[in-house]
Order: structure tokens, then C-alpha cells, then sequence
């Protein structure tokens, strides 16, 4: 246990980022008394660590309210007066009534190199538009969202075939890694404090899994970054297949200068290196209408895996339009 260096903190939190980030300032002694958290959503696959289960492991009352600024949560949040507000990866924003309650200051972790990628799931649209690098920034929270002054960052890099969860993964270890770094110095109050230029940056929205529908017109590269964007745990990238649903969860992009296909096609096709099907030396090939060549790694029609062979006995040995 690393010394206290005698700071109170109240933490909103919610998702591995949360958990990891609430141990770290355990870990450093902060008086942590009272952490904020969501309920689960049925209806997501709740595949990272819950804030709630950590809360409870190291012996801190924590509440799940569904708007954290009802009058009587804002009174109990005011009642402990903190030194610190922190949100990590909480999904709501929060308002002055609650930021004016941190003598000290109120902090956001965000999931990019701000200002870069402001606003929510970062890291899928990180993906989705093919950057190369990412990581997590500490800010001060203000009136517009991921737009307070930046404290500390960790970036980390995206590779050409890492998924979102991958991403996601890496950009937890640099929230751990960028709070732990300057937790100590920001409770002596010699922590840095820059200011985040917004003008320069970006924001996106929130996505939903009709986001995910994939455009066959488009060139191979930016079909295979949707697809790492919203593979599982997150729902997939839908498509039709023989006029069938489908989910296409993993790609790799073969060939990026090969020509449009008119139509776009799918199809069984033979592949000597790094085929997914060692027993047959197939693979399936999606000829794309803006150009390029994806080999599709992981497909799923009506719920079903479907590797070359059962894609043959289904469809035929002929290509099928796609789009």
C-alpha cells in the first residue's frame, strides 16, 4: 500500500476502466466514500469488470441511482464533501450541481488522446476510422463534454487487425497507468494542467447495432475497420448472406488494389498461407464494390458458424452478390 497522502474522493464509475481506476486510488490512500455506479443492462452483453463487484471487494459503500442528480444524492454527495469528483468511464454526464461539490477538482478519464475522439465509445470509433494510435487522457470536466484542461496522457498503439475489445483492453491499462502516474502529484497540487484544445479535435456520438450494417460499396480497408469496430463482445457487423441474416466477425484485408467488384461478391475460394481452414486450404473471399479483398475469418448466418466447406454445401460453389 503506497502512503495516504490524505485526500477524500467520491468516484463515479462503471466498466473495467472504473474498476481498474477505482483500485488505483485505493492503492494510493485515497479516502474513497462513496462510489456511483450503474445497474446492468439485460439487454447488453456485460462482458468487462462491474464497478460493483470491486466496490464491495475492498469494503466501499457504493449506490446505483438512476439519475445521479436527484436532489437526495446530490445532498449525500455534499454531506461527505470531497476533495475529489473522479468519473471513470461513467456514462452519464455530470452536471455543476455535482462538480461544484469537489473542493479540489472534478475529473473525467476519457478513452482517447484528447482532444481527439471526444464524446462516447472512443475507442470503437477509434477503430472504425482506421486510426493507428489511442489511448486515455485525465481532463477536468467542464460544461461540454471531454473539454476541460488535460492533466496527464497514455497512448497506446491500434494494430491493422486489433477489434475494438482489443483497443479497449490496451486503453485500460493506460487509464491505470496514466492515474497512477499522476494521482499522487494532483493531491499535492503539482500535478500539470494544460488546456485541451477542442477546436483541433473531434467528437462523435453514440452507436447503435444498426451501425453496424456494412456497406459492400465500400473499399475492402474501411468494410474491415467496421467490422474490428463492433466485433464481440460488441454485436457484429451485419450483413445479408444469400438473403439470410448474417454477422461477419472477423475479417483480414487480402488485397487492397484490386479492383471494384460489380456486384460485390462472396464466395469459396482457395488460400495457401494463413487459411482458416487447415483441412481444406479454403477461405472465404468477399470481392468489395469499392475495391480490395477481405478474407472472412469468422461468419455467422441464422445464428450458425459457417466455415468454408458448410458455406459450399449451403450455397453452391458459385460467388453470391452481396449488397
Amino acid at each position: 500500500m503506497i502512503a495516504a497522502p490524505g485526500a477524500s474522493a467520491v468516484v463515479f464509475a462503471y466498466s473495467s476502466i472504473g474498476a481498474r481506476c477505482l483500485r488505483v486510488l485505493v492503492a494510493h490512500g485515497i479516502d474513497v466514500r462513496l462510489v456511483l455506479t450503474h445497474e446492468d443492462d439485460p439487454a447488453e452483453n456485460a462482458w468487462f469488470e462491474r464497478v460493483a463487484d470491486v466496490a464491495t471487494d475492498l469494503g466501499l459503500p457504493w449506490i446505483a441511482p438512476a439519475d445521479p442528480h436527484d436532489a437526495q444524492v446530490v445532498a449525500r454527495i455534499a454531506s461527505l464533501a470531497p476533495d475529489f469528483v473522479f468519473s471513470f468511464y461513467y456514462r452519464l454526464m455530470l452536471k455543476p450541481d455535482l462538480l461544484g461539490l469537489a473542493a479540489r477538482g472534478a475529473l473525467n478519464l476519457h478513452g482517447s488522446l484528447l482532444p481527439k475522439y471526444r464524446g462516447r465509445a472512443p475507442v470503437n470509433w477509434a477503430v472504425l476510422k482506421g486510426a493507428r494510435q489511442t489511448g486515455a487522457t485525465l481532463h477536468y470536466m467542464a460544461d461540454k463534454p471531454d473539454a476541460g484542461d488535460i492533466v496527464d496522457q497514455q497512448a497506446v498503439p491500434i494494430l491493422p487487425d486489433d477489434t475494438a475489445a482489443d483497443v479497449a483492453a490496451k486503453v485500460t491499462v493506460a487509464a491505470e497507468i496514466t492515474l497512477d502516474r499522476v494521482i499522487d502529484a494532483l493531491v499535492a497540487g503539482t500535478a500539470p494542467r494544460r488546456r485541451n484544445p477542442i477546436e483541433d479535435g473531434s467528437y462523435f456520438g453514440g452507436r447503435t447495432s444498426e451501425d453496424g450494417r456494412i456497406d459492400w460499396l465500400q473499399h475492402a480497408s474501411t468494410i474491415h475497420n467496421l467490422v474490428r469496430a463492433v466485433a464481440p463482445p460488441y454485436p457484429g457487423a451485419v450483413t445479408t448472406v444469400g438473403g439470410r441474416e448474417a454477422r461477419v466477425l472477423r475479417t483480414r484485408v487480402l488485397e487492397r488494389s484490386s479492383p471494384p467488384a460489380v456486384p460485390p461478391t462472396i464466395g469459396v475460394a482457395a488460400q495457401s498461407r494463413g487459411s482458416p481452414d487447415v483441412a481444406t486450404g479454403e477461405c472465404l473471399i468477399a470481392r468489395c464494390g469499392g475495391g480490395g479483398t477481405l478474407r472472412i475469418d469468422a461468419l455467422e448466418i441464422d445464428g450458425e458458424q459457417y466455415a468454408p466447406a458448410a458455406f459450399r454445401a449451403a450455397f453452391g460453389g458459385s460467388a453470391l452478390p452481396l449488397g
